[in-house]
Order: structure tokens, then C-alpha cells, then sequence
């Protein structure tokens, strides 16, 4: 069962396995939160092992927030700093919303993972190295003059070396498991250390393995061994003196169903329940693979038994082309992608605008341009969503503010693109897609309904008859008798549906086609304030995955004393209606992005406001420490 599959029970938080552990110990020290980072090559195992303790800490009660980051390249060459990947993990007893800004523990597999890693690390913080992977060969790989183990270099840090390598083969030679194999459990054994650091379970992972590795009980034994080993090591008090174990009480949650998502999951989820909830029959998802939105392909193709058809397509343009066959025939089609492969279905998104053809595009956005940096996390795709096609051609766009938020926003894009018959483009990102946090599992029958109606009289049809309340043009089934018709890309005429070239219609129809979008304003709800207060000194405004840094930046600030407020846009065309109004009783307004300024520059333009931005392209998510830091700027404190 993987890490985001289980779920448990939340609310009532169970401390029986942190005080049994440590019982007759050195005693435990109690932390709010802590910010753990495993790092080592893109083999060894670091998104498992980063994933399980994530998991093992939300079944111990605790809210999480995860960071997984990884190298671009498909196999970087073992021991350089571009191959190195890593995955943070934020969790505690507090009201967690972002990875978390600096580290408290650096678990390092080798030089590189140490030399990209390090400077994140908070000053006394925790290295805890695998010395042996700190050969000659392996710190010329990583730039390395000397060891930093045996040097100055970590002397701000607390250091714990440990040869992780040689303790993990003492732990599962009994097994007859190679050379090879032994080494690549050193991660679980780094796990189990972790766990016991900080008083978690091993049930859940142990479980977890039983079942990967069902058909070779070797590997499967070995694994469990390193597990174990790398717990009793931490336990049995073989740690340096200094080193003592902690403890993290529950969160303080609503008592609940919970689970693990990441922002993939909760999409395709999201995506399942609209469709659902419109009375549809099937979904189909047209898609072709580009990181990082390729998981979301996988995460469809598992529910194939809910109705769900998944295309891999040869192309971005056969992809989106499928989708809108299949919402032409009755189905939703949904097609995804990055910036770059976006940029290559639009000829083809230009057609559904025309052609007032429901669709969803998913746009997991990535540094760019180009290639760019295609692991890494960014935001700069909002112009490209909201202005990039050819011709007038204007869309809905909503962007998703947390993992778990995707859920809600996938249903939303499907509301919208049924009601108001026309593509929707769901903004996620790199970091959301990937990350991880509870969610709590609502009630199905209690979700939203907004069932499809499909034109069945065929009294008076033609294609672009428009309802008076959405502007929307009827949805018909082909092959509904006497609702035969036709659709393209070539201008229709507003009165019969047939192809016009007509000067006049074609003004007609390019305004009408604006105004149904913008009629979308008064069915969503006003802008609200997240935390603060209409009017005060200083507004920061943020769209998409910058929620939980703004959100905790204007939290610290105002428990500092700032006057600032927090307002945070899912709607992002159209805005919505109030926006502007409460935008302007503001003095001053802050747009942080992961951008050059690209919503700051919507804003000025559209209610002529002096916005200032703060721009951080550097693939990263923001950090709370750099929102708090521009808001006493502002400010003047």
C-alpha cells in the first residue's frame, strides 16, 4: 500500500508508542514542529523513504506539509550535485501549511547530497552522514577539497556520522540478499533512525514492505531488518550522548476519516467527483506524458473502474484533440500538461473556445522557459493561461492553493465547464503536484451536485442557441434525432449555427463569447480576506501554491503587530466581482509570485492600483521568513 493510500483516524492523537519508546532513556525533548530533509542520488531510495516517514508521522497525528525535489535528469551520474534528489518533510502539533523554512535535520547519503543541502540547514541544526559514502572519489564528484566531515566546514552544526552502509549490511546479511541489494536498504535503515528520533510507529511501513515485496521474501526480510536495525540503533541508546530523542504531540484537528494526498491525487479525484456530480457517464483524459503533470495520467489510468478512459496520446495536439471529440460525444474530456506541451495544444484549445466545447486542461506549471528547469516548481504560466491563444479567445482559469485544495478546484473546473460550455484551465504546479498533506475524506453524498442537461427537443435547435441566464450554447448528444448538427473551427453564425463570414456576426459572436465568461463573475463567490481585515495598512495578495507562506508571513506579522492583511485569488478570469472595491481600501498592496510579475501586472492593469510585486524564480517555493521580511519592508518596521 503506498504512503498516500492509507488512512486513519484523526483527532484523538495515540501516544502509546512515543512513551514506550525511550522508557528508561535519556528522556525526550517536546518540540511544536520539525523540518526533516532526507538527501542522497537519485537511487538511493529518497522519495520512498521521505514519503513513509510522512506517512508514519500523519498516522501518529501529526499535520504535515512535504517537499519531494527532484534532479532533472533521468539517471545523473551517481555522486554529482545534479543528480542529487531530496524530500522534506514539515511536521508537527501545530497548524502546518508550508514544507517549512529552514532545516532542523539534513540526512545526507553522500557529499553531494550535503553540499546542495546544507546551506538550508538552520544553524545548530542536525547532519546526520553516512561516512561512508565520503570516499576520495565521491568528494571530488561533489567539489570537495577535503572532507567536511573531518574539517571546520559543519562546525555551526550539530554532526553525526554514522557508517550507515556498513551497519545496514551487518543488519540484513543474514538474509543472503547481494552486495547491491544490502546497500540500496540503507535508506530504510536511515528511516528507522528517524522514526525512533522522533517517536514514530514502524507498523505502517513494515506493512508497507510485506506487501512490495510480497514475491521476494529475501528482499522483503532485509529491508524489514534495516528497518528494525536502524530503530534499535537510535533506542538502545547507541547514539551520541548529546543526541536525544523528541517528542511531537498530535495536532489539534477535526476528528475525522484522514489521508495523505498529494496535489496529483487529489485532481484526479477532484476531476472523478465532478464528473459525477454533473450526472455524467464517463471521463475521458486524453494526455501526453511531460513532467510533472504525467503523474496525474497515472493516477487516471487507476480508475478505469469508475468510468474513467485514459488516452496516451503520440502527441500534446492529439491529446487535447481527443478530449474534445470525447466532450463532443457527451463525455467530459480532460487533457494535461506542462507549460511547454500547453503551449502546443492551443491551436487546438483555440477550436473549443470556438466551438463552446466543455474541457479541462490541467496545466502543472514548471520553471521555465522551454525545458527550463523541468522539476522545479513555478508559476509563470498565468499570461500564457489567460492570453495565450490565438484570436480573442477567452477561458475560464482557477488555480488550486494546497494538495488537498485540488480536490475542490477539479470539481469546480468541471462545474464551470458544463455550465457554461467552455474550457477551463486548472492551474497547479510543480509543488503542488507533488507534494503531500492531510486531508480529510468528505462525505461523497454531501459534496455538490450540478447536473448536465442535454438538449433533447429538437424545436427550434441550432448549436449556439444561448440560455439566457449562462449564455451557454446547448449540450447535445450526437445521435439525439433531429438534433443533428455540426461543429468547427470556422465562424458560425449567431442565429442558425451555420458557417457565417460575416463582418457583423463575427463581432457578434466574439463579444458574446467574452460575455459568457465574464457572466461567470456573478456565479462565484465575492473575494473574501483570508486573515486581517478590509482597509488595513497593507494587502498581500497571492494566487496558487504561494498560499501557505503568505498565509503564515501575515500570521507572523500580525502577531508581531503589523497592520497587513492576507487575500489569496482562486478565480483568476474572471476575477471576482468585488475585487477591485476591495482591493482599493487598502493602502498599500504586495503580490508575491513565482514570476517575473505576472499578477501584479493583471491587477494594475485592470484597476489601475500601484501593486508591488516580490518575484522569486528560483524553482523554490517562497519561504515564510522572505514574506515576513518584505512586509515590515513595506511598512517601514
Amino acid at each position: 500500500m503506498s504512503p498516500s493510500s492509507r488512512a486513519a483516524k484523526r483527532g484523538n492523537g495515540d501516544g502509546d508508542a512515543v512513551s514506550a519508546r525511550g522508557r528508561g532513556l535519556r528522556p525526550r525533548e517536546i518540540r511544536d514542529a520539525t523540518v526533516i530533509r532526507f538527501a542522497g542520488d537519485s537511487g538511493d531510495g529518497i522519495q520512498l523513504t521521505g514519503s513513509q516517514f510522512a506517512m508514519e508521522s500523519a498516522l501518529a497525528g501529526s499535520d504535515i506539509a512535504t517537499l519531494p525535489d527532484y534532479p532533472a535528469e533521468i539517471r545523473a551520474p551517481a555522486g554529482t550535485t545534479y543528480g542529487v534528489s531530496a524530500f522534506q518533510v514539515h511536521f508537527g502539533s501545530t497548524d502546518i501549511k508550508t514544507a517549512g523554512d529552514e532545516l532542523d535535520v539534513l540526512v545526507a547519503f553522500n557529499p553531494a547530497a550535503l553540499k546542495v543541502n546544507v546551506q538550508d540547514l538552520r544553524i545548530g541544526g542536525m547532519v546526520i552522514a553516512d561516512e561512508s559514502s565520503f570516499t576520495d572519489r565521491n568528494l571530488r564528484k561533489a567539489d570537495y577539497e577535503s572532507s567536511p566531515l573531518d574539517d571546520d566546514t559543519l562546525a555551526p552544526y550539530q554532526l553525526i556520522k554514522l557508517d550507515i552502509t556498513r551497519l545496514t549490511e551487518e543488519a540484513v546479511k543474514a538474509f543472503g540478499v547481494s552486495a547491491k541489494e544490502a546497500r540500496r536498504s540503507r535508506n530504510l535503515w536511515a528511516l528507522g533512525l528517524m522514526l525512533w528520533m522522533y517517536g514514530r510507529d514502524r507498523k505502517a511501513t513494515v506493512e508497507w514492505l510485506s506487501q512490495k515485496f510480497a514475491k521476494q521474501p529475501d528482499v522483503k526480510n532485509a529491508n524489514i531488518a534495516a528497518l528494525n536495525a536502524g530503530h534499535a540503533f537510535g533506542e538502545t541508546a547507541e547514539m551520541p550522548s548529546d543526541v536525544v530523542g523528541y517528542t511531537i504531540a498530535p495536532a489539534d484537528v477535526a476528528p475525522g476519516l484522514y489521508r495523505t494526498v498529494t496535489g496529483t491525487e487529489a485532481t484526479a479525484w477532484g476531476l472523478l467527483a465532478g464528473v459525477r456530480a454533473a450526472g455524467l457517464g464517463r471521463l475521458v483524459f486524453g494526455s501526453y506524458p511531460i513532467t510533472p503533470a504525467s503523474p496525474l495520467l497515472h493516477s487516471m489510468a487507476r480508475l478505469a473502474d469508475y468510468g474513467v478512459v485514459t488516452f496516451q496520446a503520440e502527441d500534446e495536439i492529439a491529446a487535447i484533440c481527443s478530449a474534445i471529440g470525447a466532450s463532443y460525444g457527451g463525455a467530459l474530456g480532460v487533457t494535461s500538461s506542462s507549460g511547454a506541451g500547453v503551449a502546443l495544444k492551443t491551436e487546438a484549445l483555440g477550436l473549443a473556445v470556438g466551438a463552446e466545447i466543455p474541457l479541462v486542461i490541467v496545466n502543472a506549471q514548471r520553471a521555465g522557459p522551454s525545458t527550463g528547469m523541468p522539476t522545479k516548481t513555478e508559476q509563470a504560466d498565468l499570461l500564457q493561461a489567460l492570453h495565450g491563444r490565438h484570436g480573442d479567445a477567452p477561458l475560464a482559469v482557477i488555480a488550486a492553493n494546497s494538495p488537498s485544495d485540488c480536490f475542490e478546484v477539479a470539481m469546480e473546473a468541471v462545474r464551470l465547464a458544463t455550465r457554461y460550455m467552455t474550457p477551463v484551465i486548472m492551474l497547479s504546479d510543480a509543488y503542488l503536484a507533488n507534494a503531500a498533506e492531510p486531508w480529510a475524506i468528505p462525505d461523497m453524498n454531501e459534496l455538490p451536485v450540478f447536473p448536465v442537461e442535454f438538449r433533447g427537443d429538437p424545436e427550434g435547435f441550432h448549436p449556439f442557441l444561448r440560455n439566457s441566464e449562462t449564455l451557454a450554447r446547448p449540450w447535445v448528444r450526437p445521435g439525439t434525432p433531429g438534433l443533428e448538427h455540426r461543429l468547427g473551427g470556422l465562424e458560425r453564425s449567431h442565429e442558425t449555427g451555420n458557417i457565417s463570414y460575416d463582418p457583423e456576426n463575427h463581432a457578434r459572436m466574439t463579444e458574446m463569447r467574452a460575455a459568457k465568461i465574464a457572466g461567470i463573475a456573478n456565479d462565484i463567490p465575492l473575494q473574501a480576506v483570508e486573515i486581517g481585515r478590509e482597509g488595513s495598512a497593507l494587502a498581500v495578495v497571492g494566487w496558487g501554491s504561494t498560499y501557505g507562506p503568505i498565509y503564515q508571513g501575515v500570521r507572523r506579522a500580525r502577531d508581531e503587530g503589523s497592520d497587513v492583511s492576507h487575500i489569496h485569488l482562486r478565480y483568476l478570469s474572471p476575477f471576482p466581482r468585488n475585487l477591485g472595491d476591495l482591493l482599493k481600501s487598502f493602502d498599500r498592496i504586495l503580490v508575491p509570485e513565482m514570476n517575473a510579475g505576472q499578477l501584479v501586472h493583471l491587477l494594475r492593469s485592470e484597476y489601475i492600483l500601484p501593486a508591488e510585486g516580490l518575484n522569486k524564480v528560483r524553482g523554490q517555493p517562497f519561504k515564510i521568513a522572505e514574506i515576513v521580511e518584505a512586509i515590515r519592508t513595506r511598512l517601514g518596521e
